[in-house]
This record gives C-alpha cells, structure tokens and sequence, in this order.
C-alpha cells in the first residue's frame, strides 16, 4: 500500500488515500537534518516564551523530536492516542481534499523539507511547517475538535471556477521556489501569476472566504489579549523569522470575529496583520457563525446557484433527506426566486443520508438528472407527507397515468411505476413510464428517454461541494498535475553532504574528533567559503577552544555579505549560551 494503515487511517475514503505518498526517509539529505535540527532548536528555545502552553507539551505528545526529522510512522504510533494520524502528501493537495482530511482527524504533511537558503520562511508546504507547527496543537483536545469541525465544514464549501486555478498556481510557485535549479526568469512569471489571480479572483467564493478564516487561525493564529496574545497557528510556530517578527507593534493585531473571512493573504509576504481569539472555543463560535451563511445551511436558490455558478460536483439535500448529486447547470425560479426545477448534466447519483440509494447511481443517471421542487398546486398536504390513502385519493397509484401540476408550473406527466419511501415513512422518489415533463412551452423530460425518476421535496434545505456518497463518483484521477521536482545534488555539493554526515555522526556516537574537525573547517575555508549551518554544528561539538575561535572567525567573514546574518549569532547562541559574550567581543 505504500504507507502503514492504522485504525484512524482506515477510514479514509479511496479519493483521499490517492493523495497518499510513501515517505521516503532515506531521501533526506544531511543538510535536511541540519536545517530540521536548527529550525526545531531555536523555535523551541523561542516559542517557549511566546507559544501557546499546548506547543511544548505537543511537541513530545506528537513524538517530534529536535535532533531529527520525525518518521510518519513514528509520529502515528502517538498520534493514535489522541485519535488521529498522519500521512505524507506531495506538496500542497486541493484545499477541499485538505479539508477532508481533516475531518478525519488526519494531518497531511508534505514530505518535502525547505532548503536552506529558505531556513526562515518558504511559501511551500514542508515537513517542519506540517510536523512541527500542526502537529503540537493537536494534543490540545479543544483545538483538535476545532480543526476537526473546520475540515467538516470547510470540505462542503462550494468554490468558483478560478479557485483551482489559484490552487493550482500556489502550487506551482512552491515547486519553482523551493528547486534550487529553477531560472529566475520562471520563479519571478510564477509570483506575478499568484499575483495576479490573487487581485481577479471576482466575487469571493465560499471556499476563497473559509480559506481565509483558515489562514488567519490554523495558520496565523494568536490566541490571548491583544496586548499579550501567544502563538498557536502552524504558519508562525514553524517560521523561525516570522514568529519574531509577529511579536513587534508594526504587526497590527485585531479581535478575532467572522470579518476575517474577507480579509484576503499574500503567501509570498510577511502578514502585516494577525487576529487574536480569546481561547479556543472562540474559534468554533465564528466558525459556526460562518457556517450559517453557506449553502450548506442555506440551502435553496441561493445554494442551487452557487452550485450552478461553481460548474463542478455538488449535491443538493430536498426536506425529504433525498440527496442530488452531480454537476448542476439549471435552475428554474417562479415569481418569487423559489426553486421549481432543477437539473443536471452528465453523471448523477441518488442518495439518502449520503448513501447511494440502490438502482441510482451514474450508471442510471449518466446523462444527467431533473427533478421539480415544492408542493402540488391546490393540494395542501406535500406529496413526501402522503399516505397511501393519500396518494390513492389524489390518483397517483401504481401503474396508472398521473398528472402532477406543481405550484411553480411544472407538470410530470406519465405511468406511475412505483415509489421510495425513507426510514420514517415519507415518499423520496416516485418513478414514471411514458412520462413527459414540461414547463409552460418547455420540454423537461421525453417518453423516449427512458424512465423518469423524481426526486420528492417542497424545498431545497442544502447545498454543498462534491458528492453525497463520495463511492457515487469516480474521483480516483483528481491529483494534481504538476508533481514536486526531485531534488538533485550537484557533484560539487556531493561533497558538502558527506561533510554534514561526518559531523552528524560525531554528534550521534558522541565521538568528537578534533583533528577531523579541523580538517573540515579547512575545507570549508578553502571550497565552500560561504556555509554557516555546518559550521555553527561545528562549534556545538569543539572543545578545544582555538578551534572554535577558528570556527567563529570564519563564520564572521560572512557579516557583510550575508543578508540575514543573525542566523549566524542566533546559532551560537543555541549552540552555547556562553557565546553571547564572546559574540559580542569579536
């Protein structure tokens, strides 16, 4: 199967396990673990003091560990007793799949690692973003009900055309941006794409709107006061830059409510705003808040036209709990906007509380599907609320012609064949031989066409984003397209790995060799003049006190033409406290 299957994983439906990759562990180089082990030694020695209390503890519940990167499988084996898992993903998957999910209690992360020349900060999803910032928060139970919750909601949000075409560029600046090779000429066409779909995206959609609630909580979240607010969001715990820079005045921070829905993110920039929730439970507050604006709840023309508009798979639920799914492309309203009639086009699944109903899926329904909504004219009891008596009364019985004229004016005409009933005893479905809809002058439905199934309900109670029953469709083919570029070393870094394998295995047997790490420091000095990382592993190791004067001189070279050199003295600092001193001397 390619990965370990557990009890919380099993669970998966198969269009989300295609997303599902085998993490290969051998893959990650030496500098990989220098980068992870820096990263993850100075956010813990900083977010000590500005995370959320659940961050530290998490760390250790969720089995990461500061010294090297965590094995998926290693971290499930923890993850189970809170309930949930994790499973590596090729970079960033389709935002509904992400949601989903979540709504399993299942954490993607993407097995990538950023380079080292993005140490602070890269746009791409990678394993110290999804490991070490996610992860932690998930053994605080609230929060874990939350994105919980989230990813149930967010799943359904229906989304516009262009929002693939935005995920789809966002995916594409990651892969270019974190491969060394990539010309600068296609890094720079990528950013300005991203930019420019980020200002013509139209009327935001659903998705676009939860997205952004996402990014200003799971992502970019404080939690607290405004005056002294802690982080708790993935994209600050794992952004050894940005978690700083949050803290400062310059970074406005607002009350968090359910206006952060409108309130769009660059992911190329530093956010120049952050939103503050008081607690956790706050969180679900806005996000049910939100959840009642959507068609899921909606529901009726508003969220038929939303589906319409949107021209990918959704489902419509009528009263009766009878589920419509397919891709709709018509909607018929009377005078007052109510929904009479509505269609499909292409493959159409049946189903009641998201189980297909037996005998309609898309093989049935191929060609699409239409159905009338509401109640008979002068007929005051709903065709769903019908008793046999009733339906005898108003001559719709087996294997007799019937006529039914709806409210808005549309009218089923044909041989009754028979009807479902749901659980409680109201008609779902009643299907028609012979039959001919119309609608004033328009013809609906043909005798010619075959049997004429029709869905039962007076009102459309909701709508929402992709199947019912997700088993109903096809959705095996929905990767993404552009895969993330197989990182290749160059012969002349070949040599720099085994330097950071050489050091690492010093610091693993606990075998320090000063002879060898003087050797080392010579190469660098006379090959590779512009390494830091390896040397502040280095100084961690040397005890004699010449060397690491060596190391730190050499290190200092770097001042002037290293941009963010406070990686440099942050690292010695790490590395031993006593440095700050000395640091400062030279």
């Amino acid at each position: 199967m390619g990965y370990q299957e557990n009890e919380v994983l099993a669970k998966l439906p198969a269009h989300l396990k295609q997303f599902i990759n085998n993490q290969d562990y051998d893959a990650y180089t030496p500098i990989d673990q220098a980068v992870w082990r820096y990263v993850m030694r100075k956010n813990v020695k900083y977010l000590s003091q500005v995370a959320h209390s659940s961050y530290l503890d998490g760390l250790y519940k969720a089995g990461i560990s500061t010294e090297e990167i965590p094995s998926m499988y290693g971290m499930n084996r923890i993850l189970k007793e809170i309930g949930w898992a994790a499973v590596a993903v090729d970079g960033f998957i389709p935002p509904t799949a992400f949601m989903e999910f979540q709504a399993y209690n299942v954490l993607v992360i993407a097995e990538d690692i950023r380079q080292l020349k993005h140490i602070e900060y890269t746009p791409a999803p990678d394993i110290i973003h999804e490991a070490a910032g996610h992860a932690p928060i998930i053994a605080n139970p609230e929060y874990a009900e939350y994105l919980r919750r989230f990813g149930e909601i967010g799943a359904k949000a229906i989304s516009s055309a262009r929002d693939y075409e935005m995920y789809e560029a966002i995916r594409h600046l990651s892969i270019v941006k974190e491969d060394p090779h990539s010309p600068a000429d296609e890094i720079r066409e990528a950013e300005e794409r991203v930019d420019y779909l980020q200002n013509n995206l139209g009327e935001p959609s659903e998705m676009s709107r939860i997205r952004n609630l996402h990014w200003w909580t799971v992502e970019y979240g404080l939690i607290g006061s405004l005056e002294n607010p802690k982080i708790y969001g993935a994209g600050l715990l794992s952004s050894i830059g940005e978690s700083k820079s949050c803290m400062l005045p310059q970074v406005t921070k607002l009350a968090y409510d359910i206006s952060a829905a409108d309130v769009e993110f660059d992911i190329t920039k530093p956010q120049p705003q952050l939103f503050v929730t008081p607690d956790f439970a706050h969180l679900n507050f806005v996000l049910e808040q939100f959840a009642n604006q959507m068609a899921l709840r909606k529901g009726g023309t508003y969220g038929i036209q939303k589906l319409v508009e949107s021209k990918g798979l959704g489902t419509i639920e009528l009263n009766t709990g009878i589920q419509i799914s397919g891709n709709f492309t018509e909607l018929i309203t009377d005078e007052y906007n109510q929904p009479i009639y509505v269609k499909t086009t292409g493959e159409t699944a049946l189903s009641y509380r998201d189980k297909e109903l037996i005998g309609h899926g898309v093989n049935v329904h191929k060609d699409g599907f239409g159905s009338p909504i509401g109640k008979l004219i002068n007929i005051n009891i709903p065709i769903e609320h019908m008793s046999p008596y009733d339906l005898e009364a108003y001559h719709i019985r087996e294997g007799e012609h019937a006529r039914l004229e709806f409210e808005g004016g549309v009218i089923v005409e044909g041989e009754v064949i028979t009807g479902t009933r749901n659980r409680f005893g109201n008609v779902l479905l009643i299907s028609f031989k012979n039959c001919t809809v119309r609608y004033r002058d328009q013809i609906l439905f043909k005798p010619d066409w075959g049997i004429y199934d029709m869905a039962v309900g007076s009102s459309v109670v909701s709508a929402f984003a992709g199947p019912a029953d997700p088993a109903s469709f096809d959705q095996i083919t929905h990767v993404p397209t552009e895969k993330m570029r197989e990182r290749k070393i160059s012969k002349e870094l070949i040599n720099l790995h085994e330097l950071y394998k050489d050091v690492r295995q010093m610091r693993e047997n606990k075998e320090v060799n000063e002879t060898q790490l003087s050797a080392i420091l010579d190469e660098i000095i006379s090959y590779y003049p512009k390494e830091w990382l390896l040397l502040i592993e280095m100084y961690e190791l040397a005890e004699n006190q010449e060397l690491k004067d060596a190391i730190v001189k050499q290190l200092f070279t770097l001042k002037s033409e290293m941009q963010n050199f406070h990686l440099v003295t942050e690292g010695l600092e790490i590395a031993d406290e006593k440095t700050k001193t000395k640091v400062a001397e030279i």
